[in-house]
């Protein structure tokens, strides 16, 4: 439920951010709305099918939100609705996807 939830709410404001402003009122930054957005979306398919929190589980919610970061850095600062530097912390973020998707040689294949 909580899965589905945030997945619904996340999209909401980079699906239709008019909407989503109208009930919840106007922002300034709506890249910063979007990308929370993104990153609640990405928790809640990273929490979905499980309800249990393991090993696995904690993995993919960081892979997925690190994921989601760079993917917005990297969209806003295309649309120029950021500085560039912000590649940077893409690119770091990239390091931790590939850091943490990494096959580990104390795990069984």
């Amino acid at each position: 439920m909580q899965a589905a939830y945030y997945i619904a709410t996340g999209i909401w404001p980079m699906v239709h951010l008019r909407s989503f402003m109208a009930l919840t009122g106007p922002k300034r930054d709506t890249w910063l709305v979007e990308t929370f957005g993104a990153l609640v979306t990405a928790l809640g398919f990273a929490m979905y099918p499980r309800s249990a929190v393991d090993r696995r589980a904690q993995q993919r919610v960081a892979v997925a939100v690190a994921g989601t970061l760079a993917a917005c850095d990297a969209y806003f600062v295309a649309r120029r609705r950021i500085s560039p530097v912000y590649l940077g912390d893409a690119a770091v973020e990239l390091l931790l996807v590939a850091a943490l998707t990494r096959p580990r040689s104390d795990e069984q294949p």
